[in-house]
Protein backbone atom coordinates (compact mmCIF):
# COMPACT_ATOMS: atom_id res chain seq x y z
CA UNK A 1 0.00 0.00 0.00
CA UNK A 2 1.27 3.48 -0.91
CA UNK A 3 0.33 6.98 0.25
CA UNK A 4 -0.81 9.03 -2.75
CA UNK A 5 -1.60 12.75 -2.93
CA UNK A 6 -4.11 13.84 -5.61
CA UNK A 7 -4.15 17.58 -6.45
CA UNK A 8 -6.91 18.64 -8.86
CA UNK A 9 -9.40 21.51 -8.82
CA UNK A 10 -12.25 19.38 -10.26
CA UNK A 11 -14.14 17.57 -7.43
CA UNK A 12 -15.38 14.85 -9.78
CA UNK A 13 -11.89 13.93 -10.93
CA UNK A 14 -10.56 13.95 -7.37
CA UNK A 15 -13.24 11.58 -6.11
CA UNK A 16 -12.99 9.28 -9.14
CA UNK A 17 -9.21 8.96 -8.89
CA UNK A 18 -9.50 8.43 -5.13
CA UNK A 19 -12.02 5.57 -5.57
CA UNK A 20 -9.84 3.84 -8.17
CA UNK A 21 -6.69 4.11 -6.06
CA UNK A 22 -8.40 3.06 -2.84
CA UNK A 23 -9.70 -0.04 -4.65
CA UNK A 24 -6.03 -0.84 -5.29
CA UNK A 25 -5.37 -0.61 -1.53
CA UNK A 26 -3.68 2.81 -1.46
CA UNK A 27 -4.23 5.60 1.08
CA UNK A 28 -5.32 8.74 -0.79
CA UNK A 29 -5.19 12.42 0.24
CA UNK A 30 -7.06 15.07 -1.75
CA UNK A 31 -6.23 18.74 -2.38
CA UNK A 32 -8.12 21.26 -4.50
CA UNK A 33 -5.11 23.49 -5.27
CA UNK A 34 -1.32 23.67 -5.00
CA UNK A 35 -1.28 25.52 -1.68
CA UNK A 36 -3.32 22.83 0.09
CA UNK A 37 -1.31 20.21 -1.77
CA UNK A 38 1.96 21.50 -0.34
CA UNK A 39 0.50 21.50 3.17
CA UNK A 40 -0.55 17.85 2.75
CA UNK A 41 2.87 17.05 1.28
CA UNK A 42 4.52 18.12 4.55
CA UNK A 43 1.85 16.68 6.83
CA UNK A 44 1.20 13.27 5.22
CA UNK A 45 4.59 12.50 3.57
CA UNK A 46 3.08 10.77 0.49
CA UNK A 47 5.02 8.32 -1.69
CA UNK A 48 3.54 9.68 -4.92
CA UNK A 49 1.59 12.72 -6.14
CA UNK A 50 -0.84 13.12 -9.05
CA UNK A 51 -0.84 16.81 -10.00
CA UNK A 52 -3.06 18.82 -12.36
CA UNK A 53 -1.37 21.66 -14.28
CA UNK A 54 -4.23 24.16 -14.20
CA UNK A 55 -4.89 25.05 -10.57
CA UNK A 56 -6.15 28.12 -8.67
CA UNK A 57 -3.87 30.12 -6.32
CA UNK A 58 -0.71 28.27 -7.42
CA UNK A 59 -0.13 26.80 -10.87
CA UNK A 60 0.67 23.13 -11.22
CA UNK A 61 4.18 23.65 -12.60
CA UNK A 62 5.00 26.10 -9.81
CA UNK A 63 3.66 23.57 -7.29
CA UNK A 64 5.73 20.83 -8.96
CA UNK A 65 8.93 22.85 -8.59
CA UNK A 66 8.22 23.50 -4.91
CA UNK A 67 7.31 19.84 -4.28
CA UNK A 68 10.59 18.64 -5.77
CA UNK A 69 12.49 21.26 -3.79
CA UNK A 70 10.97 19.99 -0.52
CA UNK A 71 11.01 16.29 -1.40
CA UNK A 72 13.39 15.63 -4.28
CA UNK A 73 12.75 11.88 -4.05
CA UNK A 74 8.96 12.26 -4.52
CA UNK A 75 7.57 10.82 -7.78
CA UNK A 76 4.99 13.13 -9.42
CA UNK A 77 2.61 12.24 -12.26
CA UNK A 78 1.40 15.44 -14.01
CA UNK A 79 -2.00 15.58 -15.77
CA UNK A 80 -3.51 18.32 -17.98
CA UNK A 81 -6.62 18.92 -20.08
CA UNK A 82 -4.81 21.43 -22.31
CA UNK A 83 -1.44 19.82 -22.62
CA UNK A 84 1.17 20.87 -25.14
CA UNK A 85 4.54 19.41 -26.01
CA UNK A 86 6.20 22.47 -24.47
CA UNK A 87 4.28 22.01 -21.23
CA UNK A 88 5.12 18.31 -21.08
CA UNK A 89 8.82 19.05 -21.61
CA UNK A 90 8.76 21.72 -18.88
CA UNK A 91 7.08 19.31 -16.44
CA UNK A 92 9.61 16.56 -17.15
CA UNK A 93 12.53 18.98 -16.77
CA UNK A 94 11.13 19.99 -13.38
CA UNK A 95 11.29 16.34 -12.32
CA UNK A 96 7.86 14.89 -13.20
CA UNK A 97 7.81 11.12 -13.60
CA UNK A 98 5.14 11.12 -16.33
CA UNK A 99 2.77 13.47 -18.16
CA UNK A 100 -0.82 12.36 -18.91
CA UNK A 101 -3.44 14.25 -20.91
CA UNK A 102 -7.13 14.53 -19.97
CA UNK A 103 -9.68 13.05 -20.30
CA UNK A 104 -8.07 10.56 -18.00
CA UNK A 105 -7.94 6.88 -18.76
CA UNK A 106 -8.07 4.95 -15.51
CA UNK A 107 -5.90 2.20 -17.01
CA UNK A 108 -3.35 4.83 -17.98
CA UNK A 109 -3.46 6.34 -14.47
CA UNK A 110 -3.01 2.93 -12.79
CA UNK A 111 -0.13 2.02 -15.10
CA UNK A 112 1.63 5.32 -14.38
CA UNK A 113 1.06 4.90 -10.62
CA UNK A 114 2.43 1.33 -10.59
CA UNK A 115 5.48 2.29 -12.65
CA UNK A 116 6.18 5.38 -10.52
CA UNK A 117 5.92 3.41 -7.28
CA UNK A 118 8.21 0.66 -8.56
CA UNK A 119 10.82 3.15 -9.79
CA UNK A 120 10.51 5.12 -6.56
CA UNK A 121 11.17 2.00 -4.51
CA UNK A 122 14.24 1.14 -6.61
CA UNK A 123 15.56 4.66 -6.20
CA UNK A 124 15.02 4.55 -2.42
CA UNK A 125 16.88 1.25 -2.17
CA UNK A 126 19.73 2.69 -4.23
CA UNK A 127 19.92 5.80 -2.02
CA UNK A 128 19.90 3.68 1.12
CA UNK A 129 22.72 1.51 -0.18
CA UNK A 130 24.78 4.58 -1.10
CA UNK A 131 24.05 6.17 2.28
CA UNK A 132 25.09 3.04 4.14
CA UNK A 133 28.26 2.73 2.06
CA UNK A 134 29.14 6.39 2.60
CA UNK A 135 28.47 6.09 6.34
CA UNK A 136 30.63 3.00 6.62
CA UNK A 137 33.51 4.69 4.85
CA UNK A 138 33.16 7.88 6.91
CA UNK A 139 33.04 6.20 10.32
CA UNK A 140 36.25 5.37 12.12
CA UNK A 141 36.72 1.92 13.68
CA UNK A 142 36.66 1.35 17.43
CA UNK A 143 40.37 0.84 18.08
CA UNK A 144 42.04 -0.89 20.99
CA UNK A 145 42.86 -4.39 22.17
CA UNK A 146 42.66 -3.62 25.89
CA UNK A 147 40.21 -5.59 28.01
CA UNK A 148 37.95 -2.58 28.51
CA UNK A 149 37.72 -1.80 24.78
CA UNK A 150 37.18 -5.46 23.91
CA UNK A 151 34.21 -5.37 26.27
CA UNK A 152 32.91 -2.16 24.64
CA UNK A 153 33.10 -3.73 21.16
CA UNK A 154 31.23 -6.80 22.40
CA UNK A 155 28.49 -4.60 23.86
CA UNK A 156 28.28 -2.62 20.61
CA UNK A 157 27.80 -5.83 18.64
CA UNK A 158 25.10 -7.09 21.00
CA UNK A 159 23.33 -3.72 21.11
CA UNK A 160 23.34 -3.36 17.32
CA UNK A 161 21.35 -6.58 16.97
CA UNK A 162 18.43 -5.13 18.94
CA UNK A 163 16.35 -1.95 19.04
CA UNK A 164 16.90 -1.45 22.78
CA UNK A 165 17.66 2.07 23.96
CA UNK A 166 21.25 2.75 24.96
CA UNK A 167 22.92 5.22 27.31
CA UNK A 168 26.62 5.80 26.60
CA UNK A 169 28.67 7.40 29.37
CA UNK A 170 32.25 8.60 29.39
CA UNK A 171 34.46 11.66 29.57
CA UNK A 172 34.80 14.20 26.77
CA UNK A 173 36.89 12.89 23.91
CA UNK A 174 36.52 9.17 24.68
CA UNK A 175 34.50 8.40 21.52
CA UNK A 176 30.87 8.23 22.62
CA UNK A 177 29.56 9.42 19.24
CA UNK A 178 31.75 6.83 17.49
CA UNK A 179 30.17 4.10 19.63
CA UNK A 180 26.67 5.40 18.81
CA UNK A 181 27.36 5.46 15.05
CA UNK A 182 28.88 1.98 15.18
CA UNK A 183 25.72 0.64 16.83
CA UNK A 184 23.56 2.32 14.18
CA UNK A 185 25.65 1.04 11.27
CA UNK A 186 25.77 -2.48 12.69
CA UNK A 187 21.98 -2.79 13.02
CA UNK A 188 18.97 -3.20 10.76
CA UNK A 189 18.50 0.59 10.58
CA UNK A 190 21.90 1.19 9.00
CA UNK A 191 20.41 2.40 5.71
CA UNK A 192 18.17 4.90 7.48
CA UNK A 193 19.00 8.34 8.94
CA UNK A 194 21.34 8.86 11.88
CA UNK A 195 20.24 12.18 13.38
CA UNK A 196 22.36 13.81 16.09
CA UNK A 197 21.21 16.41 18.62
CA UNK A 198 23.68 18.16 20.93
CA UNK A 199 21.35 18.84 23.86
CA UNK A 200 23.88 21.16 25.53
CA UNK A 201 24.11 23.45 22.49
CA UNK A 202 20.37 24.21 22.11
CA UNK A 203 18.78 26.90 24.31
CA UNK A 204 15.98 25.46 26.43
CA UNK A 205 13.40 27.72 24.81
CA UNK A 206 14.17 26.31 21.35
CA UNK A 207 14.60 22.67 22.31
CA UNK A 208 10.96 21.64 21.85
CA UNK A 209 10.89 23.13 18.34
CA UNK A 210 14.24 21.46 17.54
CA UNK A 211 13.11 18.02 18.70
CA UNK A 212 9.44 18.01 17.67
CA UNK A 213 9.17 20.71 14.99
CA UNK A 214 6.66 23.52 14.65
CA UNK A 215 3.97 24.84 12.36
CA UNK A 216 4.08 28.19 10.64
CA UNK A 217 2.98 30.89 13.06
CA UNK A 218 3.45 28.72 16.16
CA UNK A 219 5.56 31.56 17.63
CA UNK A 220 6.92 34.92 16.53
CA UNK A 221 9.85 33.67 14.42
CA UNK A 222 8.06 30.60 13.02
CA UNK A 223 7.80 31.86 9.43
CA UNK A 224 7.50 28.36 7.97
CA UNK A 225 6.91 24.77 9.05
CA UNK A 226 9.88 22.96 10.58
CA UNK A 227 10.33 19.20 10.76
CA UNK A 228 11.82 18.22 14.14
CA UNK A 229 14.68 15.82 14.80
CA UNK A 230 12.41 12.99 15.99
CA UNK A 231 10.48 13.14 12.73
CA UNK A 232 13.67 13.44 10.64
CA UNK A 233 14.99 10.28 12.30
CA UNK A 234 11.83 8.24 11.55
CA UNK A 235 12.92 4.72 10.65
CA UNK A 236 16.46 5.38 11.82
CA UNK A 237 18.37 6.43 14.94
CA UNK A 238 18.21 9.60 17.04
CA UNK A 239 21.39 10.32 19.01
CA UNK A 240 20.78 12.58 22.03
CA UNK A 241 24.30 13.74 22.88
CA UNK A 242 24.93 15.39 26.28
CA UNK A 243 21.44 14.33 27.37
CA UNK A 244 22.15 15.18 31.03
CA UNK A 245 22.31 18.86 30.05
CA UNK A 246 18.57 18.89 29.30
CA UNK A 247 16.47 20.93 31.73
CA UNK A 248 13.99 19.04 33.89
CA UNK A 249 11.12 20.48 31.81
CA UNK A 250 12.72 19.24 28.59
CA UNK A 251 13.41 15.84 30.20
CA UNK A 252 9.68 15.46 30.95
CA UNK A 253 8.80 16.12 27.30
CA UNK A 254 11.41 13.67 26.01
CA UNK A 255 10.19 11.04 28.49
CA UNK A 256 6.62 11.34 27.20
CA UNK A 257 7.75 10.82 23.59
CA UNK A 258 9.91 7.83 24.55
CA UNK A 259 6.92 6.24 26.26
CA UNK A 260 4.48 6.74 23.38
CA UNK A 261 6.62 7.48 20.30
CA UNK A 262 4.03 10.12 19.47
CA UNK A 263 4.13 13.91 19.65
CA UNK A 264 2.63 17.09 18.20
CA UNK A 265 4.51 19.81 16.44
CA UNK A 266 4.35 23.18 18.19
CA UNK A 267 1.22 24.97 16.98
CA UNK A 268 -0.50 21.76 15.82
CA UNK A 269 -3.01 19.42 17.39
CA UNK A 270 -2.23 16.59 14.98
CA UNK A 271 -0.39 13.67 16.59
CA UNK A 272 2.60 12.28 14.68
CA UNK A 273 3.80 8.72 15.27
CA UNK A 274 7.40 7.75 14.59
CA UNK A 275 9.57 4.64 14.67
CA UNK A 276 12.89 5.80 16.08
CA UNK A 277 15.70 4.07 17.92
CA UNK A 278 17.10 6.38 20.62
CA UNK A 279 20.74 6.36 21.74
CA UNK A 280 21.80 8.89 24.38
CA UNK A 281 25.17 9.93 25.76
CA UNK A 282 26.55 12.07 28.57
CA UNK A 283 29.93 13.03 30.00
CA UNK A 284 28.44 13.53 33.48
CA UNK A 285 28.13 11.04 36.33
CA UNK A 286 24.47 10.24 35.76
CA UNK A 287 23.91 8.76 39.21
CA UNK A 288 25.26 11.93 40.82
CA UNK A 289 22.92 13.97 38.62
CA UNK A 290 19.97 11.82 39.71
CA UNK A 291 20.89 12.10 43.40
CA UNK A 292 21.18 15.89 43.06
CA UNK A 293 17.74 16.08 41.46
CA UNK A 294 19.10 17.34 38.14
CA UNK A 295 18.16 14.25 36.11
CA UNK A 296 14.93 12.27 36.23
CA UNK A 297 15.36 8.69 37.40
CA UNK A 298 12.43 7.50 35.25
CA UNK A 299 14.08 8.98 32.16
CA UNK A 300 17.34 7.24 33.08
CA UNK A 301 15.58 3.86 33.20
CA UNK A 302 13.94 4.59 29.83
CA UNK A 303 17.26 5.42 28.23
CA UNK A 304 19.65 2.98 29.91
CA UNK A 305 18.17 -0.34 28.80
CA UNK A 306 21.72 -1.12 27.71
CA UNK A 307 24.33 1.06 29.49
CA UNK A 308 27.76 1.35 27.85
CA UNK A 309 30.68 3.07 29.58
CA UNK A 310 33.52 4.19 27.32
CA UNK A 311 36.72 4.21 29.42
CA UNK A 312 39.09 7.21 29.50
CA UNK A 313 42.44 6.85 27.76
CA UNK A 314 44.34 6.74 31.07
CA UNK A 315 42.60 3.42 31.80
CA UNK A 316 43.65 1.92 28.46
CA UNK A 317 47.25 3.07 28.10
CA UNK A 318 48.10 -0.13 26.23
CA UNK A 319 45.93 1.10 23.32
CA UNK A 320 47.98 4.27 22.76
CA UNK A 321 50.38 2.63 20.31
CA UNK A 322 47.60 1.22 18.16
CA UNK A 323 45.72 4.53 18.23
CA UNK A 324 48.83 6.50 17.25
CA UNK A 325 49.56 4.19 14.32
CA UNK A 326 46.00 4.62 13.11
CA UNK A 327 46.12 8.42 13.40
CA UNK A 328 49.56 8.56 11.69
CA UNK A 329 48.19 6.50 8.78
CA UNK A 330 45.16 8.77 8.57
CA UNK A 331 47.37 11.87 8.52
CA UNK A 332 49.55 10.35 5.78
CA UNK A 333 46.47 9.56 3.71
CA UNK A 334 45.48 13.22 4.03
CA UNK A 335 48.86 14.34 2.65
CA UNK A 336 51.11 14.61 5.73
CA UNK A 337 54.58 12.99 5.62
CA UNK A 338 54.73 9.32 6.68
CA UNK A 339 55.95 9.05 10.28
CA UNK A 340 56.62 6.40 12.91
CA UNK A 341 57.17 6.86 16.64
CA UNK A 342 60.11 5.31 18.44
CA UNK A 343 59.54 2.81 21.30
CA UNK A 344 60.86 5.43 23.73
CA UNK A 345 58.39 7.92 22.28
CA UNK A 346 55.54 5.51 22.91
CA UNK A 347 56.71 5.04 26.51
CA UNK A 348 56.58 8.80 27.01
CA UNK A 349 53.08 9.01 25.49
CA UNK A 350 51.84 6.18 27.71
CA UNK A 351 52.97 8.10 30.80
CA UNK A 352 50.79 11.13 30.00
CA UNK A 353 47.33 11.56 31.63
CA UNK A 354 45.57 12.70 28.39
CA UNK A 355 42.72 14.67 30.00
CA UNK A 356 41.27 15.25 26.53
CA UNK A 357 41.36 11.49 25.90
CA UNK A 358 41.39 10.09 22.34
CA UNK A 359 40.47 13.46 20.82
CA UNK A 360 43.51 15.06 22.45
CA UNK A 361 45.75 12.20 21.31
CA UNK A 362 44.46 12.49 17.73
CA UNK A 363 45.20 16.23 17.68
CA UNK A 364 48.70 15.61 19.03
CA UNK A 365 49.49 12.93 16.42
CA UNK A 366 48.31 15.19 13.60
CA UNK A 367 50.53 17.99 14.94
CA UNK A 368 53.47 15.60 15.24
CA UNK A 369 53.04 14.33 11.67
CA UNK A 370 53.20 17.89 10.33
CA UNK A 371 55.86 19.44 12.59
CA UNK A 372 58.41 16.62 13.05
CA UNK A 373 61.38 16.36 10.67
CA UNK A 374 62.17 12.76 11.69
CA UNK A 375 61.01 9.67 9.84
CA UNK A 376 61.05 7.79 13.16
CA UNK A 377 60.15 10.37 15.77
CA UNK A 378 62.36 10.29 18.87
CA UNK A 379 61.21 10.62 22.46
CA UNK A 380 62.90 14.05 22.66
CA UNK A 381 60.88 15.32 19.70
CA UNK A 382 57.70 13.76 21.09
CA UNK A 383 58.30 15.56 24.40
CA UNK A 384 59.02 18.90 22.71
CA UNK A 385 55.87 18.77 20.54
CA UNK A 386 53.85 17.74 23.58
CA UNK A 387 55.16 20.66 25.63
CA UNK A 388 54.78 23.17 22.77
CA UNK A 389 51.16 22.10 22.38
CA UNK A 390 50.22 22.60 26.03
CA UNK A 391 47.94 25.62 26.65
CA UNK A 392 49.71 28.58 28.17
CA UNK A 393 48.40 31.21 30.59
CA UNK A 394 48.12 34.74 29.27
CA UNK A 395 49.69 36.10 32.50
CA UNK A 396 50.99 34.57 35.76
CA UNK A 397 48.27 34.13 38.34
CA UNK A 398 50.43 35.79 40.98
CA UNK A 399 51.81 39.14 39.81
CA UNK A 400 51.18 42.81 39.56
CA UNK A 401 48.32 42.32 37.08
CA UNK A 402 46.26 40.52 39.76
CA UNK A 403 47.93 41.43 43.07
CA UNK A 404 46.65 44.99 43.08
CA UNK A 405 43.02 43.86 42.63
CA UNK A 406 40.43 42.72 45.11
CA UNK A 407 39.93 38.96 45.17
CA UNK A 408 36.64 39.04 43.24
CA UNK A 409 38.07 41.36 40.59
CA UNK A 410 41.20 39.24 40.27
CA UNK A 411 39.10 36.12 39.72
CA UNK A 412 37.05 37.86 37.02
CA UNK A 413 40.17 39.13 35.22
CA UNK A 414 41.91 35.78 35.44
CA UNK A 415 38.85 33.99 34.04
CA UNK A 416 38.80 36.39 31.09
CA UNK A 417 42.55 36.01 30.45
CA UNK A 418 42.23 32.23 30.69
CA UNK A 419 39.40 32.11 28.13
CA UNK A 420 41.21 34.45 25.73
CA UNK A 421 44.32 32.25 25.84
CA UNK A 422 42.27 29.06 25.41
CA UNK A 423 40.55 30.53 22.36
CA UNK A 424 43.95 31.40 20.86
CA UNK A 425 45.39 27.96 21.67
CA UNK A 426 42.51 26.17 19.94
CA UNK A 427 42.15 28.48 16.97
CA UNK A 428 38.89 29.99 18.28
CA UNK A 429 37.13 26.62 17.92
CA UNK A 430 34.45 26.93 20.61
CA UNK A 431 33.69 23.19 20.74
CA UNK A 432 37.36 22.29 21.37
CA UNK A 433 37.77 25.06 23.95
CA UNK A 434 34.69 23.78 25.80
CA UNK A 435 36.09 20.23 25.84
CA UNK A 436 39.56 21.33 26.95
CA UNK A 437 38.23 23.63 29.67
CA UNK A 438 35.61 21.27 31.08
CA UNK A 439 32.90 23.86 30.42
CA UNK A 440 29.63 23.04 28.66
CA UNK A 441 29.24 24.72 25.22
CA UNK A 442 26.33 26.82 26.49
CA UNK A 443 28.33 27.81 29.58
CA UNK A 444 31.33 28.79 27.44
CA UNK A 445 29.18 30.97 25.18
CA UNK A 446 27.73 32.66 28.25
CA UNK A 447 31.19 33.39 29.71
CA UNK A 448 32.50 34.73 26.37
CA UNK A 449 29.49 37.05 26.16
CA UNK A 450 29.84 38.07 29.83
CA UNK A 451 33.49 39.10 29.35
CA UNK A 452 32.81 40.67 25.92
CA UNK A 453 35.52 38.54 24.28
CA UNK A 454 35.85 38.93 20.52
CA UNK A 455 35.52 35.56 18.76
CA UNK A 456 38.06 35.91 15.97
CA UNK A 457 38.45 33.14 13.41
Amino acid sequence: MARILVIDDEPGIRSTVRDILEDEGHAVFLAEDGVVGLELLDAERPDLAILDVWLPRMGGLEALGEMKRRRSELEVVVVSGHGTIDMAVRALKLGAFDFIEKPLSMDRILTAVRNALEIGELRRENRNLKRAAASSVGTEPIIGGSTSMTEVRALVEQAAASDARILITGENGTGKELVARSIHLGGKRSGQPFVEVNCAAIPDGLLESELFGHERGAFTDAVSRRIGRFESADGGTLFLDEVADLSLAAQAKVLRVLQEMRFERLGSEKTISVDVRVIAATNKDIHTEISAGRFREDLYFRLAVIPIRVPPLRERGGDIGELCRYFLARAAAAGAPAREISPEGYELLASRPWPGNVRELANFVERLAVLSDERVVSAATVGKILDDGMPRRAEPLIGERYASLALAEAKELFERDYLVQKLRDYGYNMAEVADASGISPSGLHAKVKKHDIEQKR
